[in-house]
């Protein structure tokens, strides 16, 4: 009886034995997937087959219909996995799906081993043990991933299953280890992976490579700084060769070892471009190729001499744009106004412009500033001067305006300052490429290309006002040729009367002399209207060389476009700056002139009070010719002077809007030349 018992006893444990097995079985099963059923697999077991020392030949399921339908088994040293990133795993904790230790293993259901799937997993419990400071390098890995999975490489292949590169393609999952930055494994590491490219997929490019500068001091001299595929085409985040973002992420690249060539390129207009974040311009390797890089001395380079032309007739090939001559040769891709040496021209053209803005900008700001400073002490003081009593003289006539400018000038001059501020706008968004703004304007504007004839239809428009002010300039001077005096009162020709007028003002501003008094122009509106001359002759000039390059290089050689462009921006960057400080100032805030705007531009005509003062030997001398009548129109009306001055505070506006957009390109921690 006792027997009896016990052995029930016995059996009920057993029973329980075996269910608590179960049980604990499928909360592993739930937890990390099902787990092999053969309890025989180990580590030791993998190896005797899997340690290279056995010659096994097993199915290869991806072989295409001309290729071998067996391979070799795959050979793991046990040394290099053990100091791998996987060393302290066992075999059976990635493939879950073997079930028994044979060639062409029987397997479950299990998907195969996932290194996406296991770090991504890894990385969710690491947050959610608030571990990611610690963890962060998984953190990292969970980042390449997602940028393998936009790559283009996570695409599926086209003539095998799967992708066009896995993780294991690139990295020996058995042996994988990233050596520690800074040491010299991490050196050695980095030279191995063109043969890891080349060799697993790219031996065509590898081939090209080998023979390269980069590949010579990579794979020759061991030259650790030398570009290897990760560099040109990162690790993870591959895309397309032909795709723009690519090319424009590559010619960065080469700036992140290449800096000062980098920054010379990105002065020349195919730089500007790039930068604004279009890629159809040349770029680095659209010159220095990219597999095949070569010295500029080598004769099979792109870059030689004897092989420049056709280099450059890629591009220029006289279809969409000018074909290329031999004129082009000589422009300097690269070329600095830093370097008298290789690039004189560059040079002195720079140091000329450079003092051209210093003298310019020095004499006007410090003419303006002590102008403002007087005129703004003598408002405060109530100081009021009237140089020539009228009131006897004019009678009825004081509501009376003076006729400055026809309606001719100033439409003209309506459509010069458009034309201009277009011009500003569309050029400084290219030269200040690299500002926040630049890019927004020109998409905005609908690319470089649309920005670009935007800019040619308002050069057109700008000069065309000029040369029909010429031409009627020309006509009014024939018709009065007989009275007409070259230097007289009313011409614009400086004086020395002019030179007189400019010293009495600084006298004046300083308080040692009398205010000067104006005859019909006054110095600084002389030198506005003779810059416009100088402006068309540099800007106009150097900007129809840049518009028809064939013709240029035709006559001039390729360092004149380098020449010309620094030109160009500089006195581009003049002219705006001239414009939206001294001009407005002069016109627009002066002290006597507040509230802005000044409207004479528009309505055409000038108060007969402010007409007196500002140019009282003009009105003296109409007074006594008695030609004054001739000049007096009927005072703007009402939604004439409003609709004016809303003109004029919108173009106020817009002007110094550009002079802040301006300055921020200026300012913004880069110096194209």
């Amino acid at each position: 009886m006792r027997l009896k018992k016990a052995v029930m006893y016995l059996l009920v444990g057993f029973i329980y034995l075996i269910s608590a097995q179960v049980i604990w079985q499928s909360e592993v099963v739930a937890a990390t997937g099902p787990q092999s059923s053969n309890s025989s697999l180990s580590d030791a077991g993998c190896m005797e087959c899997h340690d290279g020392r056995k010659k096994i030949s097993i199915e290869n399921p991806k072989a295409e219909e001309d290729e071998d339908k067996t391979r070799a088994l795959l050979s793991i040293q046990k040394t290099k996995y053990i100091k791998s990133v996987h060393g302290d795993m066992t075999c059976i904790e990635c493939h879950q799906e073997i079930t028994d230790s044979k060639a062409s293993h029987a397997k479950n259901d299990t998907p195969k081993p996932n290194c996406i799937n296991c770090h991504e997993v890894l990385w969710d419990n690491t947050k959610e043990q608030n571990l990611t400071k610690e963890k962060a390098h998984l953190g990292i890995i969970v980042e390449n991933i997602e940028a393998y999975k936009a790559s283009f490489h996570a695409k599926p292949a086209s003539t095998k299953s799967g992708f066009k590169a896995s993780c294991d393609d690139c990295h020996d999952t058995h042996s994988f280890d990233v050596p520690a930055e800074g040491t010299s494994k991490r050196s050695d590491w980095h030279l191995t992976v063109p043969q890891v490219c080349g060799e697993t997929c790219h031996d065509e490019a590898l081939e090209e490579y080998q023979n390269s500068v980069h590949g010579v001091e990579a794979l020759e001299k061991h030259n650790p700084k030398s570009a290897v595929c990760t560099d040109c085409h990162t690790a993870h985040a591959i895309s397309k060769t032909e795709r723009d973002p690519f090319q424009l992420l590559v010619t960065r690249q080469c700036g992140g070892c290449h800096e000062e060539e980098f920054e010379s390129y990105r002065a020349t207009y195919h730089g500007q471009i790039n930068t604004l974040g279009y890629a159809h311009t040349a770029k680095c390797f659209d010159c220095h190729d990219s597999h095949e890089i070569q010295g500029v001395d080598n004769e099979d380079s792109s870059i030689h001499p004897d092989n420049r032309l056709e280099t450059c007739q890629e591009c220029h090939d006289g279809k969409k744009i000018a074909k290329a001559t031999d004129g082009f040769l000589t422009f300097g891709p690269h070329a600095t106004s830093h370097d008298f040496e290789n690039y004189p021209q560059m040079w002195i053209a720079a140091k000329f412009m450079h003092g051209l803005l210093i003298f310019v900008f020095s004499y006007f700001w410090a003419h303006s500033l002590l102008w403002w400073y007087r005129e703004y002490k003598d408002r405060k003081l109530h100081k009021t001067e009237s140089r020539i009593r009228t009131d006897e003289l004019l009678g009825e006539e004081t509501r009376k305006a003076v006729r400055r400018f026809g309606l001719i000038w100033r439409i003209g001059h309506l459509c010069f300052a458009i034309s201009v501020m277009m011009l500003i706008l569309t050029g400084t968004a290219v030269i200040y490429s690299y500002t926040a703004w630049a890019p927004v304007v020109i998409d905005i504007l609908g690319g470089p290309q649309m920005a670009g004839l935007i800019h040619r239809i308002a050069a057109a428009i700008m000069l065309s006002i000029f040369f029909l002010h010429l031409v009627g300039v020309s006509i009014n001077i024939y018709r009065k040729r007989k009275t007409f005096r070259w230097f007289g009162p009313d011409s614009l020709i400086p004086n020395w009367k002019d030179l007189a007028d400019a010293i009495g003002m600084f006298k004046w501003f300083v308080g040692k002399g009398p205010r000067p008094v104006f005859e019909r122009w006054t110095y600084w509106e002389k030198f506005d209207y003779w810059a416009v001359f100088w402006g068309m002759g540099i800007i106009g000039g150097s900007g129809m060389m840049l518009a028809f390059p064939g013709i240029t290089a035709a006559i001039l050689p390729g360092w004149v476009f380098n020449v010309v462009m620094l030109v160009h921006g500089e006195e581009a960057f003049l002219a705006a700056v001239f414009l939206f400080t001294v001009h407005f100032f002069n016109n627009h805030f002066r002290p006597d002139k507040l509230p802005p705007p000044d409207v004479v531009m528009f309505t055409g005509s000038q108060s007969l009070e402010e007409f007196k003062r500002e140019h009282s030997l003009q009105y003296q001398r109409l007074v006594e010719t008695g030609e004054l009548e001739k000049y007096l129109v009927d005072v703007p009306s009402r939604p004439m002077t409003i609709g004016s001055k809303i003109l004029g505070l919108v173009l106020i506006a817009i002007g110094l809007s550009l002079l802040f957009i301006v300055g921020t390109g200026f300012f913004g921690g880069y110096t194209p030349h």
